[in-house]
């Protein structure tokens, strides 16, 4: 299955994103209208991906502090030709999150168009 190696490259891509800061990967694995979202900080986050690049551009990377890298793909389903989504773990600082990314490809590419996660303290 192509489609699934094409995806399971997006989510490494956005593991390592996220692990480095990589802003190059940012642009090149998110989809410019996508969303971030959580309702586990008060108030419930909702943000852009001009604002969410913006935290990322000004994050000092975990890589940088050395942190133990967590990535793991629970799932992938894919909903038909140009929609699948993903539940991912991963850890930053103290905490660890559980991420739904729901995917479309876009102009023959996969990208994030939503990007919803859910904040585990890493004590529990």
């Amino acid at each position: 299955m192509e489609d699934l190696k094409e995806i399971k490259q997006v989510l490494q891509d956005y593991f390592d994103m996220l692990y480095y800061c990589d802003l190059k990967k940012f642009d090149t694995i998110f989809h410019p209208q996508a969303i971030y979202a959580t309702t586990d900080e008060s108030p419930s986050l909702f943000r852009g991906m001009a604002e969410y690049r913006a935290i990322i551009s000004k994050r000092e990377s975990p890589a940088s502090r050395k942190e133990r890298r967590t990535d793991v793909v629970n799932n992938i389903e894919l909903a038909g030709a140009n929609t699948a989504r993903a539940r991912l773990e991963c850890s930053i600082g103290e905490n660890k999150f559980v991420d739904f990314l729901t995917l479309v490809r876009d102009h023959g590419q996969w990208k994030i168009m939503a990007k919803v996660f859910h904040i585990v303290d890493k004590e529990s």
